[in-house]
């Protein structure tokens, strides 16, 4: 019986060819040292996985505020920018591509992460439900935010620019805009989290305003078709919810279509919530099936896949690549042993968040 390839065969997202169809999905590890730079680390982890045909960094903080995690990385300092571009380098060597995923978090933060700023920011002064951790590693209630004013907006969008900036200077291949997970654009898109009355609440078009003039902003930096997007239909994930998601995710997708984006990556609500555990929720709808027809350009599928999954999103045309998380934390070869229908190597979630080399770049490759 022969074994389909469709994974291993080359596609291009925009203006980025990839060498397969196998994408490293954005995956947060919590190890980056002092003021918010990559761990050293990180070089020998994404270089260890260059075999995918496009990795998508870790969430990449645009500013202080936008930090919603203790340990992750930022992309808006001088030394940021260059413990990035070492990293960029190495994959490079290595024949791999990788793209930045620039993110601020909104209200899923906690005041302990950006002292100097006070509490998180958010479209609007609403409290998720739940805890968040703290500069401190323990849990601590969410905050209620600060609604954000016009001017914090603007800031917003230059803060968006320096990042895409700097990752330019980094020498990464392109950008992926986090609009998703419950995050700061993801918080404006949903009317659960966004109770506005300006031009950037009320209706779907206005709550998707800020995208747009995100992606015009980080479009004088990167042509668009080396910037992709995330979103996340139906995704509960940091107590996210809109009164009508197909409206509005048709929208946003419409609206999208002006850009000549790179790819469209979208995350399937199968997974329960956003890398918190691994059951499948078999009855939620695919977002592949209802937004793949809507989008223009290359899509991304990403969310509990497993190698046959995405040899048959591909070959039934629901996706054009398809991003994988815990299969590569644990896989560095991932790719590799795809092709080969080997055996993967489990992975500990117990490493996942914090630490070093455990469970960060001692797993085998083949």
């Amino acid at each position: 019986m022969s074994v389909s390839n469709h994974l291993q065969s080359p596609v291009r997202l925009g203006a980025l060819s990839l060498k397969n169809r196998i994408v490293m999905a954005p995956l947060t590890r919590m190890r980056a040292i002092a003021d918010d730079v990559s761990n050293p680390l990180a070089k020998v982890y994404y270089s260890q996985r260059a075999g995918a045909g496009l990795i998508i960094t870790e969430a990449t903080q645009i500013a202080p505020i936008g930090k919603g995690y203790p340990g992750t990385p930022g992309i808006y300092s001088a030394a940021q920018t260059a413990a990035w571009k070492e990293i960029v380098d190495a994959v490079h060597a290595k024949g791999g591509l990788i793209v930045a995923q620039l993110w601020h978090v909104g209200r899923i933060s906690h005041s302990s992460l950006h002292p100097q700023d006070g509490l998180p920011e958010a479209p609007s002064a609403i409290a998720p439900a739940g805890q968040t951790y703290g500069a401190d590693w323990q849990l601590h209630d969410f905050e209620t935010p600060k609604s954000m004013t016009l001017d914090d907006i603007a800031r917003l969008k230059n803060d968006f620019k320096i990042a895409a900036q700097n990752a330019k200077a980094a020498g990464f291949d392109g950008i992926e805009v986090h609009a998703a997970n419950g995050y700061l654009l993801d918080q404006f898109l949903q009317d659960g989290s966004n109770k506005r009355t300006d031009q950037y609440g009320g209706t779907a078009e206005n709550r998707a305003r800020l995208l747009m003039e995100v992606l015009d902003i980080v479009g004088t930096v990167f042509s668009h078709d080396r910037i992709g997007v995330r979103l996340s239909p139906y995704g509960t994930f940091n107590d996210m919810s809109d009164s009508n998601p197909i409206e509005l995710f048709q929208t946003v997708i419409k609206m999208l279509n002006a850009y000549g984006l790179a790819y469209l990556h979208m995350i399937e609500p199968r997974t329960t919530s956003a890398g918190g555990n691994d059951e499948i929720d078999k009855n939620a709808p695919l977002t592949s099936d209802l937004f793949r027809k809507s989008f223009n350009g290359a899509f991304m599928s990403c969310g509990g896949y497993d190698r046959d999954m995405g040899e048959k999103a591909i070959e039934n045309g629901q996706a054009d690549a398809v991003a994988y998380g815990r299969l590569y934390i644990s896989n560095p070869d991932l790719a590799e042993r795809f092709a080969k229908s080997a055996k993967l190597n489990p992975y500990n979630r117990a490493t996942f968040y914090g630490g070093a080399e455990a469970g960060y770049t001692d797993y085998p490759a083949l």
